[in-house]
């Protein structure tokens, strides 16, 4: 059996297959901040503190189960609650334990569920009570003469109050928080207009005449003279790959907010950014001795080619070319570690724009009827991502390459393992794109 060291290496080999094919986006109907952060979606409860709300409920129920257990203990359930509750004794009841339990269910809920507060000053009351009320207990009554149960309840309460504090203040808050900047920079980007570089346009696209502007505001899918009308599945395609496109420009305009990861003897530099809804994203930033004319060709125009120089990818299929700017493809990635990672295949849609100062390539996981899920590949997901070749205007020959990178490879992979070898890959991936422009240009 493979050690775990052997298994992180090849899946560094490997998993430039997997990302590379892909430029793109989960395959929910895309991510657009101006649509995950409307106002309705903003008042809803979010989904870590939905989390945090079960785990609150959890307590209780779990307090409950156990007193419960204790009370069927010798003179029975009623007898034990005749005694616990009408006869009430500090010494010797487990009673008040249990409602310990339903004050902390009672007012975090109200405060965090119902009211919906940001602040931690209500858990902190909480927690405070429920340590200071079970230290007095503990030392003051007779509990430890119990048994096993004299020891559980309180050593469980006591845990669980501050497993719920610590879950607050370094989950919910600090998520909601990190949503709360994306949802100010999405609404600043929005009330700025164009993003990055303001007014520059497309210059003629994909497969496209130069005369063509896409990207732009007045864009229609069925304007010009000779263009055939799409289909509302061909919309939906372009639908998204425009979504896409909005999200990759704005994680390019936070940039300042980029984490840094690692960087190598190349100088390419690994980031990371978490996205609200799809979780981190992996960002590399590579310079390049060669024009962004090259890396555009190579990268974003013919990724059909792409299995020329990188041996990991198996295929790559172009299944519809849906109008000048978006496209359909199939991309399957070569299984590693002696089969322990399976092939996995994506379909995703493209959208491919030729700026004045860059070339972008976006898009996001989507379904073809050509390539339904098939037995012998694990059909992977792509979060958020693309290509982006950003052209220097002091000199033609070298360009910047960003690639931003969110995937979910599916299977029974861990997570953790994927997310330290995608750095490595990330690098891996810009050493073989220099090999190949190397050759292109016929430097040694």
């Amino acid at each position: 059996m493979s050690k775990p060291t052997d298994l992180q290496h090849d899946l560094e080999r490997s998993l430039p297959a997997i990302a590379s094919i892909s430029t793109s986006f989960s395959q929910s109907p895309g991510f657009s901040p101006y649509c995950y952060f409307s106002l309705e979606k903003r008042k809803a409860i979010s989904d870590v503190r939905r989390t945090f709300c079960l785990f609150v409920t959890f307590d209780l129920l779990f307090i409950s189960l156990l007193w419960i257990i204790e009370l069927n203990t010798k003179d029975g359930i009623q007898k034990n609650l005749e005694n616990e509750i009408i006869e009430y004794n500090f010494k010797t009841s487990f009673f008040d334990i249990f409602v310990l339990a339903f004050f902390r269910f009672f007012v975090l809920l109200l405060a965090y569920a119902i009211v919906k507060l940001r602040h931690w000053w209500v858990i902190a009351v909480t927690t405070l009570v429920s340590s200071a009320f079970l230290i007095v207990k503990v030392i003051l009554s007779e509990l430890l003469t119990k048994g096993a149960f004299g020891y559980l309840l309180p050593i469980v309460s006591f845990v669980i109050a501050w497993l719920e504090t610590w879950f607050l203040d370094f989950k919910v808050l600090t998520q909601e928080a990190e949503e709360e900047r994306w949802y100010l920079a999405a609404q600043a980007a929005a009330s700025r207009g164009p993003l990055l570089y303001p007014g520059a346009l497309s210059e003629g696209q994909f497969y496209s005449p130069p005369e063509s502007f896409a990207g732009s505001d007045n864009e229609s899918d069925e304007e010009g003279a000779g263009r055939k009308a799409l289909t509302a599945q061909e919309k939906e395609y372009v639908r998204q790959g425009k979504d896409a496109m909005e999200v990759v420009d704005q994680i390019l305009a936070q940039e300042e907010n980029w984490k840094f990861e690692k960087n190598n003897d190349f100088g390419d530099v690994v980031y990371t950014f978490e996205i609200p809804f799809h979780g981190k994203t992996f960002i590399l930033k590579a310079f390049l001795q060669c024009s962004a004319e090259t890396v555009y060709q190579e990268v974003i125009l013919q990724p059909e080619k792409m299995i020329l120089w990188n041996r990991t990818v198996a295929a790559c299929q172009i299944l519809q070319r849906v109008e000048d700017n978006t496209i359909v493809s199939y991309d399957v990635a070569a299984g590693a570690a002696g089969g322990v990672v399976s092939p996995r295949d994506f379909v995703n849609v493209r959208r491919i724009e030729r700026r004045r100062d860059r070339y972008i390539s976006s898009g996001m996981s989507t379904t073809h009827s050509l390539k339904p899920p098939l037995s012998k590949y694990v059909r992977g997901e792509n979060g958020p991502g693309g290509f982006i070749v950003l052209k220097c205007p002091s000199n033609p020959r070298v360009c910047t390459f960003i690639w931003i990178l969110n995937t979910d490879l599916k299977g029974r992979l861990p997570r953790y393992l994927i997310h330290q070898s995608l750095a490595a890959t990330m690098f891996e991936f810009a050493f073989h794109l220099r090999q190949r422009v190397s050759e292109l240009s016929g430097k040694p």
